[in-house]
């Protein structure tokens, strides 16, 4: 009677968004995976001088890991629960550390899928967008940088359903006239600008509509270009309203460390 061959883990693409201790030796991770989400990963043994994961569970970087369930234990907490042993991490290829002010802004893209994703909810689309990002946050052209990330906020926002369609009026489902000035905001949509509000355009939000459902990251940057002022306060506004949180972590850390070098 042939013996049934031990079934293989399936590899995912991963990228560690962050890392928390769990003992002497070993790591929490929290995982973003094209095939299955954010995820969180027990790593056994990865703090130890030795490891080879050690360099392998950078964040910024893309990488392949194979998972595997936590043994079931009397813990009834619901994390423990739902986490998965990492069983390997190999180094996928990507972009150089990130460093200096693109650091700041990558743990700024970071802080915003742990918050506004949901685990085992997959996104491969935003995930291509997050892959495709990071290079441009360690351009020296600050509009590259400034476009770099309105571009992500709109993606994330567009691809877990907070993001009303930019090309028509939320409350009349008209479209947008290009000639015409709009607000928009996180309790009615794209509507008449208020007094004390920041504006856009009605053909910025045209050409935003239409990068959007292209698909293409590029063009959504280049549509961001144009407005980026106006854009960053109002999408400011959109993520503290769904974030329920007046100010991310890292903002308040780089807003901190600004701060210091005054």
């Amino acid at each position: 009677m042939a013996t049934r061959a031990a079934r293989t883990p399936s590899t995912l693409t991963a990228y560690v968004l962050h890392r928390y201790d769990w003992s002497e030796t070993s790591l929490i991770l929290d995982l973003f995976t094209r095939e299955q989400g954010r995820l969180a990963v027990a790593a056994k043994g990865a703090k130890r001088p030795y490891s080879q994961l050690r360099s392998v569970l950078l964040p910024f970087q893309r990488i392949h890991v194979a998972l595997g369930r936590v043994p079931k234990t009397d813990n009834p907490d619901e994390n423990a629960r739902e986490m998965q042993n990492l069983r390997s991490a190999e180094w996928a290829g990507g972009a150089a550390m990130l460093t200096g002010a693109a650091l700041f802004s990558g743990f700024y893209l970071n802080e915003l899928l742990m918050k506004l994703t949901a685990r085992h909810d997959p996104h491969p689309a935003l995930f291509d967008v997050y892959a495709q990002t990071l290079p441009g946050l360690t351009s020296t052209d600050e509009t590259q940088v400034q476009s770099s990330l309105r571009a992500f906020e709109l993606a994330l926002l567009k691809q877990i359903g907070l993001l009303p369609d930019l090309s028509l009026v939320s409350l009349t489902l008209e479209p947008v006239d290009g000639a015409g000035r709009y607000g928009l905001l996180p309790d009615a949509g794209v509507g008449a600008a208020r007094g004390s509000d920041a504006e856009l355009g009605g053909a910025t939000l045209i050409g935003l509509q239409a990068a959007l459902d292209h698909g293409s990251l590029a063009a959504l940057q280049q549509a961001c270009a144009p407005a980026l002022p106006e854009l960053k306060t109002i999408l400011r506004g959109l993520l503290h309203y769904h974030l329920g949180s007046p100010v991310l972590r890292t903002r308040q850390v780089m807003l901190d460390v600004q701060a210091l070098e005054r």
